[in-house]
């Protein structure tokens, strides 16, 4: 038996690049104990798999400093609305430590630029003393050196020390070795002279390269923020107090951490939902956007299941607390788009290979060039074209944008997926929605609404139809029958006056019986009338043959011993099941239904929604062998379901969808939970897999073409031919924009709208 296991997510700082998290990863996945890491770079998050009884908390955090990061403390069992408060408070500071960085840089480097310049005009240099002139901007650059980039050194050192090399290594020995020729030259330019090597300064260079630098880095941390508004509007929607209607009656308000479970809460028209309960007494009609993407209220009664941070629109009522804190339904959804945006999708894995072994091989490149270039380049020239064209190639190359194109893309839309009700459990079930060709769809309480509706109701001509009606849901009332509760709804949703039975009768397996206004009254099927001696008219037999025909439930109605009336009940088709339908097979997706019923039933159902291939008399064992048929055939199956019947197919499929109005066990099972009770989910996730993997594809395109041409053209591929070289200066700002580039393109995501 394998030893059980604990999850621990941990918030890292010191990442600077996808090479970073790997390191990380690393060292977590050397630690005794650990089954699992995983270390995204984009939210900074680690998500660690351990075996309790040998490795801890402690010993994870170890292993991260052994990195050479830092792991950010956080509070214990706080609400996620305070955990994310604390998380914004942390970024903020940091944000605001950085454009101070960033400040000190690009100040002392405009200044810097234009005494560089100096050296450009011979009748200038004249009447400045050059060696005054270096030390003055040796002592403006050293500034920018020891604070505005010394995260980068600190971090290039780490790393040194660990035998490892990340983003911070490139810009630290590029930057650094700029300064310190320059320093050399300042020091002592006899060194060069005496050689035959003009003593010049590149400290222009290494103030501009750090500027840029710490440019992308504050539109970079800027856009990270952006990508998870979604998941902080989630988090601000929750109400901060609650009314508590104390023992003696008096209504008290509270904050919100103060509620506990079996608490009496008061809502009033217009305010938010405090917390999940159930309705005791009044009604309202409460607007659960936030949870299902629904725009339209939801009738609510006693009896009726409320959600915290939902909005009550119209009536008042109280509810009884039965979950809090992290046990709500705005937690758990919460949890699970954190736990989405800090998994890992499969088109990942090619990004980060590539990140694992690509600055080592930028630093090779880089020493190359610089070999090169100070073997065929003339000797006056030779060392500065060497070390420029070594810096610039170790600017250009740094990874950002590689570690950034697949996460960011991830986190946006599994925020904008809750936004829409469509809860996406890891960035693999995502991905995999994105290669479906094929939706199984479980009939009962996916395509219909799972429960009996009435139909139809035909009484005889002489019937007067509405009273009849009124006087079968007398009967029916007093019946806890499925088929009686469909007949109760349907007639007061008709209205008209309510009447009382008496001597009600139940016969198992046949139907009720009871007196309403002195008549004896049967409700049931064609056996309870025969048993009875109740007779049938020849129209009455043929309309119920119609009814019988279309797969439908019939209920003979008798009064006073003469059948008087019909009733068809069925399970019916969702308002939107067909218009969901129609739009997978407009996604070039083929739609497949599955049911226990007779072929009959399906076949009406299947035309009813535009089906054209379904599975009829299904037994819930053998629903998992139909997928497995489906993929036989070379398929990517989605399996739609929301029955406890549904898990074992929901696990076999590529992705499982389960309906958010299904058990505990479906939703546990799948891939995808959709928290609308209607297909429409289904095309929005689909549709959002497809331009959530488009992006990434993008992002991952622009980050392998940046560095596959801007490497080249650093090293001087193009001198030979047009005589270009490119300023590490440039490649500096390449490289900060294509970060920015990569950032933005997963932003887009934002205006997601499947409607």
């Amino acid at each position: 038996m394998e030893p059980a296991t604990k999850t621990e997510t941990l918030d890292i700082e010191g990442m600077t690049c996808a090479s970073c998290a790997s390191f990380v990863e690393k060292s977590l996945s050397r630690t005794p104990g650990v089954q699992r890491a995983m270390v995204n770079f984009a939210t900074e998050k680690a998500t660690v798999d351990y075996v309790p009884t040998q490795a801890s908390p402690a010993t994870l955090k170890e292993a991260v400093i052994n990195a050479g990061y830092g792991v950010v403390e956080r509070p214990p069992d706080i609400s996620a609305a305070e955990r994310s408060a604390e998380i914004d408070r942390q970024k903020a500071l940091a944000y605001q430590k950085l454009k101070r960085r960033f400040g000190v840089a690009v100040g002392l480097a405009l200044l810097i630029m234009p005494l560089s310049m100096l050296m450009l005009w011979p009748a200038m240099m004249q009447r400045v003393n050059m060696q005054w002139l270096n030390y003055g901007l040796l002592f403006l650059t050293l500034p920018v050196l020891l604070y505005s980039g010394r995260e980068f050194y600190e971090s290039a050192w780490n790393g040194f020390k660990h035998r490892a090399a990340n983003m911070d290594t490139l810009i630290a020995v590029g930057t650094g070795a700029a300064f310190l020729y320059s320093l050399a030259a300042t020091v002592v330019p006899g060194f060069f002279t005496s050689r035959g090597l003009m003593p010049e300064v590149y400290y222009d260079t290494t103030a501009t390269i750090i500027a840029l630098i710490l440019l992308g880095k504050v539109l970079e941390l800027r856009a990270k923020t952006q990508t998870s508004s979604a998941m902080r509007s989630l988090i601000g929607l929750q109400a901060k107090n609650a009314r508590v209607v104390r023992p003696d009656g008096a209504e008290v308000d509270v904050p919100i951490e103060q509620v506990q479970l079996g608490d009496l809460v008061v809502v009033r028209p217009g305010e938010k939902v405090a917390t999940d309960g159930l309705i005791m007494e009044g009604s309202s009609a409460v607007d659960e956007a936030m949870l299902t993407g629904e725009s339209l209220p939801v009738q609510k009664q006693a009896g009726d299941p409320v959600f915290g941070a939902t909005l009550n629109k119209t009536g008042s009522f109280r509810f009884r607390v039965t979950k809090v804190g992290t046990d709500t339904m705005l937690s758990q959804i919460v949890k699970l788009v954190e736990d989405a945006q800090g998994s890992r999708a499969p088109i990942q894995r090619l990004a980060d290979k590539v990140s694992a072994i690509f600055v080592p091989t930028v630093v090779v490149i880089a020493i190359l060039t610089f070999v090169i270039w100070f073997d065929l380049a003339p000797v006056g020239t030779r060392l500065p074209l060497a070390l420029v064209n070594f810096v610039a190639v170790l600017i250009i190359a740094c990874p950002c944008a590689l570690g950034l194109a697949t996460p960011t893309a991830i986190m946006v839309s599994t925020g904008k997926g809750a936004e829409h009700g469509v809860l996406v459990r890891n960035a693999e079930a995502l991905e995999k929605a994105y290669q479906v060709n094929t939706v199984l769809l479980d009939k009962t309480g996916t395509i219909t609404r799972g429960e009996p509706a009435v139909t139809d109701f035909w009484t005889l001509p002489d019937q007067p139809t509405s009273q009849l009606l009124q006087v079968v849901a007398a009967v029916e009332r007093q019946s806890e029958h499925p088929l009686a509760e469909a007949v109760v709804r349907h007639a007061e949703a008709q209205g008209g006056a309510s009447l009382s039975a008496t001597g009600f009768r139940a016969v198992e397996g046949k139907g009720a019986a009871a007196t309403v206004n002195g008549q004896a009254v049967l409700i049931g099927n064609r056996r309870l009338l025969a048993d009875e001696g109740a007779s049938l008219s020849p129209s009455l037999i043929t309309q119920a043959e119609q009814l019988l025909s279309q797969a439908k439930t019939v209920l003979y109605i008798a009064v006073a011993g003469q059948a008087v009336g019909l009733i068809g009940v069925a399970d019916t088709v969702r308002d939107t099941s067909a218009a969901a339908i129609k739009k997978l097979q407009a996604l070039g997706i083929e739609v497949v239904m599955m049911t226990g019923d007779n072929p009959e039933t399906a076949a009406q159902v299947a035309e009813q929604v535009g089906i054209t291939r379904y599975f009829a008399e299904v037994l819930p064992a053998d629903k998992a062998g139909k997928v497995k048929e489906l993929q036989a055939e070379g398929r990517i199956v989605a399996m739609v379901g929301d029955g406890i019947n549904d898990a074992p197919a929901l696990a076999q499929a590529d992705i499982g969808l389960a309906i958010g109005s299904g058990t505990d066990v479906a939703m546990e099972a799948a891939g995808i939970t959709l928290m609308r009770s209607d297909l429409n989910g289904v095309v929005t996730a689909i549709e959002l897999s497809r331009q959530t993997i488009r992006t990434i594809k993008q992002n991952l395109f622009f980050a392998f073409i940046y560095n596959t041409l801007g490497i080249p053209v650093a090293a001087g591929l193009l001198y030979p031919f047009f005589g270009i070289l490119l300023s590490p200066m440039l490649a500096a700002g390449a490289m900060a924009l294509s970060s920015v580039s990569v950032l933005t393109n997963s932003l887009r995501l934002r205006a997601f709208d499947n409607h």
